[in-house]
């Protein structure tokens, strides 16, 4: 009894992302099971600002320090609280803990079984509903339609029907939209008086009306299993096999808490009900047996999309929305899981970004073009500085679709051998844009030996976590590069930041070198008010062979004072420690090059030239290519009508829920269409240095 006393103090409690920590006097009620918070001590004979029910509660202490400590209600609210040191902490949460234990076990043993209970699923308010209400003679089985069959000797259960598995898809969601109801009828009530919403008999029935639907999902889910498996027993050999996908989605079909009558079919965009069944909603059979699709450079077109991302609009009208996404997240929490809203997107995969990065192929070609290894390497840098200005479509800071596992993204470039750099002299950039526009324009009519042929492929390898895996190469110039990125995102308050973890490697198949090369993190500032994007960290570039290396710091602003953007580096001989080019300037602007025989060479990034992707129309692409994987969702941006983008997205990301839940369910593994999983990186699964003469092959060996 001595641990159950009243113990009461202030205790810091964080309020939202606006007003932040607050000082609040608490009183932990034993006698009640109540957890009270008041403005201040003084005002503690008034009515408590918040009270919290402890019964069924989770006292956790938070792995962010040693001070804070969250109390999560049975009703789903939750107290996130700050004591003044460890010691204060734990004496706060060894008595919460006690006191919800105690009234916790009070609950169970107080309480009769379920069926003796005067509440029931049937009998609450939501069963007035227009079209829930059940007829007197409707019981379980007829609820749910299904029939019920005798296993007799010698006879085989019959296989339930899909009509039969979607009829129980729509009861089921009838069953949810009732619970829904009810769970909203019992928190409207008042917090005092005869029967309250903080009832301990009503608090049991919504913990419960949730588990029992939880459990009928995953009942249900065990018979689509059973019925995929049968009906993949008794097809032909080869014939792919499509996921049962339910017609209403349980957890997002009653968003007011309502269940409707007519189908939820209707209800969804045409475009939407396509995804869902055109393209192939379970992949599993097709990606068993699937063989990597070689694309045809002249099939590809140049790119004439043009979608520039500066427009405010969307972003001022549903800050509201950004703010109480926000006030769910905590400092430094994983943003892999969290569904952002679609608003914030961009019109592209996020596969797609990694090919805009290649958008100037005369420099990315031209850097086995250098005479010594020195001026390759300075090259090489010179090209992955200017890589990430056109990677950023506009100054507003907006999120890439994730891409979906298993989507793949192809395009080309042609690049006239006149515009490659050959010397250390030649500059692609001095050309006028005259010229530019006028090569650009006579591309077409020029003959394969008037140009180089940069190809582009790019795959979602992995799913959690999320992996993606792209390649290019210039098979004329013997030269390719291929990387593998795992993006991780995490919160940090005002701001996102995103490391791109993984490695690249460019090979220089003509002169046996290979350069591996690391990404930096990229920062998505001022969330709340006008967002945009910095880069950070330092990266390296390294030739084992040439013993040549590059440092370069991608410097993120002061708090106070400061450039935006600025980048600094040095490259390097690592044996005699000498530097041979110092860079600095800004990555989005003009960068300052300065070599040790005291030259210096400027590259103004709003100037050079930027050479279109080529990318096949869409109905030449595969269901699984990234623009026609997302073209709803695209379509419904460019038009402004977020409520269908949203609807798009959801349904593709549904999909690949199932998808991956089913594979984890039946033990297979995902196969990869262009990537091979070597250690801890992805490699693509034809790379140049396999194709190359085998001289080639063997002076590369021996570096």
């Amino acid at each position: 009894s001595d641990h159950m006393e009243n113990i009461y103090g202030y205790l810091m409690k964080y309020t939202n992302l606006v007003t932040g920590w607050q000082y609040r006097f608490f009183v932990l009620n034993n006698d009640a099971g109540l957890l009270e918070y008041f403005v201040n001590e003084q005002s503690r004979h008034l009515k408590p600002r918040g009270t919290l029910q402890l019964a069924g509660a989770v006292i956790s202490p938070s792995d962010e320090d040693s001070h804070t400590f969250t109390v999560n209600a049975a009703s789903g609210e939750q107290y996130k609280l700050r004591a003044t040191d460890a010691k204060e902490r734990q004496h706060w949460v060894s008595r919460l803990q006690i006191c919800t234990q105690h009234h916790t076990e009070a609950i169970g043993k107080n309480n009769p079984p379920l069926k003796s209970r005067s509440f029931s699923l049937a009998s609450q308010g939501s069963a007035n509903s227009p079209g829930v209400q059940r007829r007197p003679s409707q019981n379980a089985v007829s609820f749910f339609n299904v029939g019920h069959h005798r296993m007799s000797t010698g006879k085989r259960v019959p296989m339930m029907q899909p009509d039969h598995l979607v009829d129980v898809r729509e009861m089921m969601s009838q069953a949810e939209g009732q619970q829904r109801d009810l769970i909203r009828s019992i928190e409207c009530l008042p917090v005092s008086g005869h029967l309250t919403s903080l009832d301990q008999d009503l608090l049991m029935l919504k913990a419960t009306s949730m588990a029992t639907m939880n459990c009928l999902n995953d009942c249900f889910h065990i018979l689509q299993l059973q019925h995929a498996s049968q009906q993949k027993g008794s097809l032909p050999a080869g014939t792919t096999i499509s996921w049962l996908e339910p017609k209403i989605s349980l957890a997002n079909h009653f968003k007011n808490g309502a269940a409707q009558n007519f189908p939820a079919e209707i209800n969804k965009p045409a475009s939407v009900r396509e995804e869902q069944s055109v393209a192939e909603p379970c992949q599993l059979a097709r990606v068993l047996s699937q063989e990597a699709e070689e694309i045809n450079p002249d099939e590809e077109l140049e790119d004439v999309c043009d979608d520039k991302e500066d427009d405010l609009g969307a972003v001022e009208e549903q800050r509201s929305v950004i703010l109480h996404l926000l006030s769910q997240l905590k400092l430094g929490m994983d943003l892999t899981r969290v569904v952002l809203p679609t608003f914030i997107l961009e019109k592209r995969s996020l596969l797609e970004m990694y090919a805009d990065f290649m958008s100037h192929p005369d420099l990315f070609i031209a850097i086995t073009n250098g005479t010594t290894a020195e001026e390759r390497m300075i090259r090489f840098v010179e090209y992955y500085l200017t890589s990430f200005h056109e990677g950023r479509k506009g100054a507003i800071a907006k999120k890439p679709y994730n891409p979906i596992i298993g989507e793949t993204f192809h395009c080309s470039w042609r690049m006239p051998k006149a515009d490659v750099a050959t010397d250390a002299g030649s500059n692609s950039s001095a050309q006028s844009p005259s010229e530019q526009v006028t090569l650009s324009k006579d591309l077409e009519s020029q003959t394969e030996l008037d140009y180089y042929t940069v190809k582009f492929v790019a795959e979602q390898v992995s799913h959690h976590p999320p992996v993606s895996g792209f390649y290019a190469e210039c098979v004329e110039r013997k030269m390719c590069v291929n990387a593998h990125v795992w993006t991780k995102s995490k919160f940090l308050g005002m701001s996102i930041g995103v490391t791109m973890v993984g490695e690249g490697l460019l090979s220089l198949l003509e002169h046996g070198e290979e350069y591996t090369f690391s990404l930096p993190c990229a920062y998505a500032r001022s969330i709340l008010t006008v967002p945009w994007v910095e880069l950070g960290g330092k990266v390296n570039i390294n030739c084992v062979k040439t013993g040549y290396s590059a440092s370069i710091n991608f410097h993120t602003k002061p708090f106070y004072g400061g450039k935006l953007h600025r980048v600094t580096g040095e490259v390097k001989q690592n044996t005699t420690n000498t530097v041979v080019c110092r860079v600095q300037g800004e990555w989005n602007s003009v960068l300052e090059f300065t070599y040790s025989n005291g030259e210096t060479k400027y590259v103004d990034l709003t100037k050079l030239s930027v050479t279109r992707k080529r990318v096949r129309p869409l109905e030449k692409q595969g269901p699984f290519e990234s623009r026609r994987l997302w073209q709803h969702v695209t379509e419904s941006l460019r038009d402004g009508d977020i409520d269908k983008a949203t609807e798009h997205k959801r349904a593709l990301e549904e999909r690949q829920r199932n998808e991956e839940r089913l594979r984890a369910e039946t033990e297979t593994p995902w196969c990869t269409k262009y990537f091979l999983k070597e250690g801890d990186g992805w490699v693509y699964h034809k790379p140049l240095w396999k194709a190359v003469p085998a001289t080639q092959t063997q002076q590369t060996d021996t570096n």
